[in-house]
């Protein structure tokens, strides 16, 4: 266990940024304080794990939640989401806010083709893959490449199985999409995980995940992807599950010490932190902060 969030929240976004762990956005628990916002945040929070403490950064521009999260050329990238509009939180966004950290400032950047939410971004090459979502009528198939260098977006072969809530990473020059449901139903999740090939704009199935789930969060550590969390109609997941792109396996893990989805993942110094996230399907909170050791890694004595 590491030290908590500062606050309780859900469908958050992580990611690493020059050893510090960025969370963004998504849902506080509800208060008097953020009642007009209808508990949508814009707020960052940044954990620093030498430290293990946690400090604020400068907001979003706008609250968003189940954004796609990436970082290239030492900036990090907020790509799509839903925000709030009128009673609804459930307006799909193409907007793309880039963070500076050395300014502690966002700017807004070109946005995305389509607007879309629970979406995954993962990168690879100093781009951003924005992979798969919902635009609250139909899954999105797209598979959408921003170049944060020269701010240009791109289209790349659509995911054979579109899908949202899913999870998305970059081993050895490869795509992999895992997981996630149909339409935003948790009852309909699914198990699938394929890999996309940058070099030949060509997707092709592997081994599926060995638990069907949605609502997830992955990470990477030397060579494998680690997948845990989410959510289901019978509750949520502490499942962890790590796959071998080599030997195109699966294995089970240690499992999570707290089942919850919404949840976010980052890697510093071969440990993977699993932060925040929903206890119990839905519009559930918490501050909790998990770290995995993987296997073959020692902890650093104090």
């Amino acid at each position: 266990m590491a030290a908590p969030m500062p606050t309780k929240r859900t469908e958050v976004a992580t990611a690493t940024l020059e050893g510090k762990i960025y969370v963004v956005g998504g849902f506080e628990k509800p208060s008097l304080g953020n009642v007009l916002n209808l508990a949508i945040t814009p707020s960052v929070e940044v954990y620093d794990p030498t430290a293990d403490r946690w400090t604020s950064k400068a907001s979003m521009p706008v609250g968003l939640h189940h954004v796609g999260i990436g970082v290239a050329g030492g900036r990090l990238y907020v790509i799509g989401g839903y925000s709030q509009s009128g009673l609804s939180v459930w307006n799909p966004v193409a907007t793309v806010y880039a963070y500076d950290p050395t300014t502690d400032s966002w700017t807004e950047r070109a946005p995305m083709p389509t607007a879309r939410g629970a979406l995954s971004v993962t990168e690879h090459d100093g781009k951003l893959y924005a992979i798969g979502g919902y635009d609250r009528k139909a899954n999105n198939a797209q598979v959408e490449v921003y170049d944060p260098l020269h701010n240009v977006w791109r289209t790349a072969a659509p995911i054979p199985t579109p899908r949202d809530h899913l999870a998305a990473a970059t081993i050895d020059g490869k795509i992999y999409a895992i997981g996630g449901r149909l339409d935003g139903d948790y009852s309909r999740n699914l198990s699938v995980t394929e890999r996309y090939d940058p070099v030949n704009d060509r997707w092709t199935r592997v081994a599926n995940l060995p638990t069907a789930r949605s609502g997830i969060t992955a990470a990477v550590i030397e060579g494998k992807i680690y997948v845990m969390g989410g959510e289901g109609a019978a509750g949520t997941f502490n499942e962890n599950e790590g796959y071998d792109p080599a030997h195109n396996v699966w294995q089970r893990m240690a499992p999570m010490p707290t089942a919850r989805h919404g949840l976010g993942s980052a890697v510093v110094q071969r440990q993977i932190y699993v932060i925040s996230g929903g206890p119990t399907p839905g519009g559930s909170f918490s501050d909790l902060n998990e770290v995995f050791i993987p296997p073959g890694t020692s902890v650093k004595a104090d």
